[in-house]
């Protein structure tokens, strides 16, 4: 059984390459690693080294400190749905950039956020 945290932090590693746009095995490339670890990685079965989240956190171009954010709500009970993960990956199957970009901008204005756009 995985650790909560192990399943958190691969999580977040899951919701920040999908934003990033990039693939596993686009990750998997940059660190010299199978995709299938990266997939280890996300749901969890395998703990990423610190080491590893270091060059994650920079390829990825978060902070460390990314991977652990709300790791409070974390707890030892059965597992709840993540709706913003579930977001990201609907977002992410949308293939019109200009649809896509119009709801991105629908949800800054409706949560009073503005994400900075990294240059594509």
């Amino acid at each position: 059984m995985s650790h909560p945290v192990d399943v958190h932090v691969g999580k977040r590693l899951k919701q920040i390459r999908t934003l990033r746009r990039m693939s596993q095995t686009d990750v998997a490339k940059r660190l010299e690693l199978s995709f299938q670890q990266i997939q280890k990685y996300e749901i969890g079965s395998n703990r990423i080294a610190a080491s590893r989240l270091f060059e994650l956190s920079r390829i990825l171009d978060v902070p460390t400190s990314y991977f652990f954010e709300g790791l409070a709500e974390v707890s030892n009970t059965a597992p709840r749905s993540d709706r913003g993960l579930d977001i990201v990956n609907a977002l992410a199957a949308i293939e019109d950039d200009k649809i896509k970009s119009r709801i991105v901008t629908f949800i800054e204005d409706v949560s009073g956020l503005t994400v900075t756009r990294r240059a594509s």
